[in-house]
């Protein structure tokens, strides 16, 4: 019997994981615009140490050894088929959707890797940097930067009333005084018109004048779903660009369309580990409806409670459980050594050696 056509779109965190637990159950293609996936939690830390980025970037065909990448964007949906924007038309039985946010990096490892190569060059090429954006992305780079270039003169320009305002006051507390306490200067509500930008000077919107060797932009990136809005999904989009999920994570109306990590409308922090388990909770009823199974018997996923661990450079963090708030050395040794990268590649079936081939 011929295999059943699944497409994953979209090769992140979540896309990645689902195409390489189905390569063995159906005849799996995964599209993506770059060929490698990345580990994007350990992406900041690759800044600081580009080598670390070796075992962040992942090429697709390294974990998806039996299944089919093609590296191009996708561009429209039928009831049957995705196409792409090199002009393939891949058909499908069962569809995800996986795009998460909408992210312009290099289409190759190389050149990814040699972007990293060029950040870490600004960093130390700087006497003064300007960190734009008070979010975990914000807060993370600057904890890199503060312990691996302790030397540097690093302000952060946050435009809410606190720092990391997606978990609670107390761990956005915390990390405020343990960044004020590496010396980095703090700036609350707060924008940056990187216009303005003169002669080494950058101007704020209460008008604050920050001088800064260079500055990087860590600000919240838009969902990477416009383009289903001209789709067979477009009823299917909210107002806010996420996809309508059921409790199977199947697209709202559709019984062949799945949607994973941080594209849906789950009420739920958009976090990488979550977005792995939608991965497994789909992959677990695409092999039920593959094999003829009965729907009724398919998995549900239940949203996490509200659950984070903020690193703050290479031994400490600050972290969110459900009944208590920590910072320090104990929440690092969870996640800051190694950013979770070897628990990862082992996930994806691969051992954690020192280059991402």
């Amino acid at each position: 019997m011929e295999a059943k056509k699944v497409v994953v779109v979209g090769g992140g965190i979540a896309g990645a994981l689902i195409a390489k637990s189905l390569q063995f159950h159906a005849d799996v293609t995964l599209i993506d615009s770059k060929e490698y996936f990345e580990i994007t939690w350990a992406s900041l830390r690759g800044m600081v140490e580009p080598s670390f980025a070796e075992r962040s970037l992942i090429p697709h065909r390294s974990y998806l050894t039996n299944g089919h990448v093609v590296s191009s964007t996708a561009i429209n949906i039928t009831d049957t088929d995705v196409l792409t924007a090199d002009g393939s038309v891949i058909a499908y039985d069962y569809l995800v959707i996986a795009t998460g946010h909408a992210d312009d990096v290099p289409q190759t490892r190389r050149e990814r890797l040699k972007q990293y190569q060029a950040d870490n060059e600004k960093i130390k090429r700087a006497d003064s940097i300007l960190i734009i954006g008070g979010g975990p992305t914000g807060v993370e780079l600057a904890g890199e930067i503060t312990i691996d270039y302790p030397e540097k003169n690093v302000t952060l320009v946050h435009s809410g009333s606190r720092l990391l305002e997606f978990i609670g006051p107390k761990a956005s507390n915390k990390a405020l005084e343990w960044l004020k306490s590496k010396r980095v200067k703090v700036k609350l509500e707060q924008t940056v018109n990187l216009d303005s930008f003169s002669e080494g000077a950058y101007v704020t919107s209460s008008g604050a004048v920050i001088k800064a060797d260079c500055h990087f932009l860590c600000t919240g990136k838009p969902l990477g779903s416009d383009w289903l809005k001209k789709t067979v999904l477009k009823g299917s989009v909210n107002e806010f660009g996420s996809l309508k999920v059921d409790v199977n994570l199947r697209v709202e109306g559709r019984k062949n369309v799945f949607a994973i990590g941080d594209i849906t409308d789950i009420k739920e922090i958009k976090q990488g580990y979550l977005a792995q388990q939608h991965a497994l909770v789909a992959a677990k009823n695409l092999k039920l409806l593959i094999t003829g199974g009965n729907e009724s018997k398919m998995a549900t996923y239940k949203p996490s409670g509200v659950m984070a661990i903020v690193s703050l450079g290479r031994r400490e963090a600050v972290a969110q459980f459900p009944f208590t708030t920590l910072i320090g050395i104990a929440p690092g040794f969870i996640k800051s050594k190694d950013l979770f990268v070897g628990k990862t590649r082992r996930q994806m079936g691969l051992e954690p050696p020192s280059c991402g081939c």
